[in-house]
């Protein structure tokens, strides 16, 4: 694996000339033990093909409803296509562009500062998400016998991309499904990532609209947005 002398980088062994973050792997801003990840690609064929997060949901787009219920994080990084994002919020984008979740993932994590130890992996499209519900998950993976922690439905199915994750055993499992499929994390599925991750499945007992609803069609955006008034 060749990386550039000085590089600071944990993103998974690949050769950094292929690597979705360029050669330094380096953030520029604040040091700080936890960050947070939104996810903000995708082609939203089920919408038409819209910006989806760029959709307003209570007033506000989507993404920046979710960058709000992470304000407090210490690093803050959308992954998606180049577009306007709050101050303070760092963009990047994963190769190849429109490479899937995983890859996207991928992408944020390895522009982390050093220090970092845990950090939110969020899609875009979660526009009830809160900071109790991402607080309600930050406490839950105290636990030390746990690699990381997500937010289940209604029905207890596991909401993938609403967790709070160990950037060490996050970036391990990257690097092997890197391994596994070439050096390409490009199409990977989420569960594949997480399949040798220690994971806890958190229901929500708080008051107020579920914060696990994702937005995948009009009628969800419609169903938000009711719960927003």
């Amino acid at each position: 694996m060749y990386r550039p002398a000085g590089s600071t980088c944990g993103a998974p062994p690949v050769d950094c000339a292929t690597c979705p973050l360029g050669p330094t792997g380096r953030y520029g801003g604040r040091v700080g033990d936890w960050a947070a990840v939104v996810l903000a690609g995708g082609a939203a064929r089920r919408m038409g093909g819209v910006d989806k997060p760029g959709v307003p949901v209570g007033g506000r787009p989507m993404r920046d409803r979710v960058l709000d219920a992470v304000a407090d994080a210490d690093v803050r990084i959308v992954v998606g296509p180049a577009g306007p994002v709050p101050p303070g919020v760092r963009s990047t984008q994963e190769r190849p562009p429109g490479g899937g979740p995983v890859a996207a993932a991928a992408a944020g994590v390895s522009l982390l500062p050093v220090g970092t130890t845990t950090v939110a992996l969020l899609a875009a499209d979660l526009p009830l998400l809160t900071r109790d519900a991402v607080r309600l998950l930050r406490e839950q993976l105290a636990d030390p016998t746990v690699d990381g922690v997500c937010l289940v439905d209604g029905d207890g199915r596991r909401q993938q991309l609403c967790g709070v994750w160990r950037v060490a055993p996050l970036r391990a499992a990257f690097g092997r499904l890197a391994s596994a499929r070439g050096g390409s994390l490009g199409g990977a599925a989420v569960r594949v990532l997480l399949a040798g991750l220690t994971v806890r499945d958190v229901p929500w007992s708080g008051t107020g609209p579920p914060p696990w609803f994702d937005c995948d069609t009009d009628e969800d955006v419609r169903r938000a947005e009711g719960w927003t008034r």
